[in-house]
């Protein structure tokens, strides 16, 4: 009894030395999931002497762990972003990967003096990406990125661990002798384990909201069922035959688009829970390595690490991305932020598992990466995307927003919000707040009293607004009662000033001397900014026309609603790279010399 107390009072006390040391690292910049990497070493066998040494254990709880991070990941995924990033995502979770595994096997080769199938493992275990960890290094500094690039990153994360873990596990099992597969049926075992997780984790997901829906439990219960119900489809879908992990990313994806009752506990509690997910994974991982044996493997290694990320991991992003319409510096910056996180770490434990001889060197080889990763990418994920200009304004967020009840049948939701000072609520007088057009503003509660709406003059700060909102219009709600942001880049990154998407462009070609045709002259500014871009738009999309920037400001679903025009934009760093954009600038500045008002387009 005594021994069981003593477990709870040090894997506690870990868990707040482990929130210590992340609060400790976001005031200096470091990556929170190295300073948990770093405690879990501190108190293992070099350190402290605590010793993991049940590899099946270990095993379970990093399954269940990264069941857990994909089903959260999944359910902050909007359906939006899924459609506008899953070409480009998918090619780097299957091509992308299996490229890069390719390509770092062969300085595992070489530089560790292994055959060819255990290098290719290597490969395998490597392979794969942790988007979580970029987002968190990026939010950590108060910074955000294009959702094209952020969906882009975060979807290939949900896609590529299946993927990683079969090649792992197929390699494995040949090495070992227990498969013997040719081309053709390594093929339909991937296929199946594809095809399976899709299908249930589809299924799955549309089950898990009915059940929700239609089952009265205890407001409380609700985020427990879910959570219960995620690992029961992982761990069935892995008995099965396919890939559990796909699954309960796609369940997840499920559950966060569908209207679930008590949607704001469950996403609170399962973000919680992917916290605790990542600091139990993390030092875990950390105890379980033995420093002093690292080091031999850390010259070689570092090779590896440096044609992973210099090498494979550029060459798969630029072969992946080729059919798809992204910048320069969207690929440059994709190509730096292949993070790599736990999964690496955790796919290493498979061949000690299943007994293969030099099995500590995988474990070693991947613990060496990821923490090369992390010091070296994960401490300039903010500088690259600086330096790239991909950084734009944090999306505010509300001081506080409470669903207070759903129907689950019903097309709208009773939701509260409080306004934060230095919000655009408060700049308006009540009568003309710009909310949408289905939102009911139902009633404002001020210092705990009901004010009457008709005698309301404007919002004061704290003052709590009741309405009734459709799920679509609720981030605009959000986007009105919350507070500017005050940190990372401002807001001039959208552009010196703002102009409403229907503005014809002849007032800017007469107003910056634009090059266009006469058909262009007549088209809607955002019309003809979408057509330049040639893609569906997301916010902070830009293209260079003359001597300014036009940039996409602000979305109405899938139309600009709102351009930013940049009078002065700042020169990109790969500007140099275009001949034709050089030729085209000083053209423009001659022609302006010269009194000349229109330039044909190029």
């Amino acid at each position: 009894m005594e021994q069981a107390h003593q477990l709870i009072f040090l894997g506690s006390l870990l868990l707040l030395a482990g929130i210590m040391a992340g609060m400790v690292s976001s005031r200096i910049g470091a990556p929170l999931l190295l300073a948990f990497l770093g405690l879990g070493m501190a108190v293992g066998p070099d350190g402290l002497g605590l010793r993991v040494s049940d590899n099946g254990a270990a095993y379970l709880i990093g399954s269940t762990a990264l069941a857990l991070i994909l089903f959260d990941g999944g359910l902050h995924t909007r359906q939006r972003v899924f459609r506008l990033a899953f070409g480009p995502a998918a090619s780097l979770a299957t091509i992308g990967v299996a490229l890069t595994a390719g390509i770092t096997a062969i300085p595992a080769h070489f530089l560790l003096h292994i055959d060819w199938l255990p290098a290719a493992l290597i490969g395998a275990i490597v392979s794969s990406t942790d988007a979580a960890a970029v987002f968190l290094l990026l939010h950590q500094g108060g910074r955000d990125i294009s959702q094209r690039i952020a969906a882009t990153l975060e979807i290939e994360a949900g896609f590529n661990d299946p993927i990683a873990v079969f090649l792992t596990v197929t390699l494995v099992a040949v090495m070992s002798g227990h498969a013997e597969r040719s081309a053709a049926d390594t093929a339909l075992f991937l296929f199946s384990q594809a095809a399976i997780g899709a299908t249930l984790g589809l299924f799955g997901g549309a089950g898990l909201v009915a059940l929700v829906n239609r089952l009265p439990v205890t407001a409380g219960l609700y985020p427990i069922l879910v959570m219960a119900g995620a690992l029961c489809l992982f761990a069935g879908t892995q008995i099965a035959g396919g890939s559990g992990f796909l699954a309960v990313y796609l369940a997840g994806l499920i559950c966060g688009n569908s209207r679930l009752r008590a949607s704001q506990t469950i996403t609170r509690f399962h973000e919680g829970m992917a916290w605790l997910a990542q600091l139990v994974l993390f030092i875990m991982l950390g105890v379980m390595v033995v420093p002093r044996h690292l080091l031999p493997q850390v010259p070689a290694t570092l090779g590896i690490v440096a044609v992973l990320v210099f090498l494979a991991r550029p060459a798969a992003v630029w072969l992946c991305l080729a059919p798809f319409r992204f910048t320069v510096q969207e690929r440059l910056f994709i190509a730096w932020v292949g993070l790599r996180g736990a999964v690496p770490i955790f796919l290493a434990m498979i061949p000690s598992m299943d007994g293969l001889p030099q099995s500590e060197t995988y474990f070693h080889v991947a613990f060496i990466v990821v923490l090369a990763s992390l010091v070296l990418q994960g401490w300039t994920i903010a500088p690259a995307a600086r330096w790239l200009h991909l950084e734009l304004p944090v999306e505010p967020t509300p001081g506080q927003h409470l669903d207070l009840d759903i129907v689950a049948d019903s097309s709208r939701e009773i939701s509260a919000w409080r306004v934060a000072a230095g919000s655009p609520a408060i700049e308006r007088v009540f009568e003309a707040l710009p909310v949408p057009e289905a939102v009911r503003l139902v009633a404002v509660l001020r210092e705990g009293v009901v004010m009457n709406l008709a005698q309301l003059d404007r919002l004061n700060p704290g003052d709590m607004v009741l309405a009734v909102v459709p799920p679509e219009s609720s981030a605009a709600v959000d986007r009105l009662f919350a507070a500017r942001p005050t940190h990372g880049p401002s807001v001039a990154a959208l552009g010196d000033f703002a102009l409403d998407a229907a503005v014809t462009l002849a007032t800017l070609v007469d107003l910056y001397g634009i090059p266009a045709t006469v058909a262009d002259r007549g088209k809607p500014a955002g019309l003809f900014l979408r057509q330049r871009l040639g893609r569906a738009p997301v916010v902070g999309d830009r293209v260079h026309v003359g001597l300014v920037d036009l940039i996409v400001r602000r979305l109405d679903g899938d139309s600009i609603a709102e351009i930013g025009v940049a009078l002065d934009p700042i020169r990109d760093p790969l500007d140099s790279l275009s001949i034709r954009r050089r030729l085209h600038v000083l053209a423009v500045r001659l022609a302006r010399r010269l009194g000349i008002r229109r330039l044909p387009a190029m």
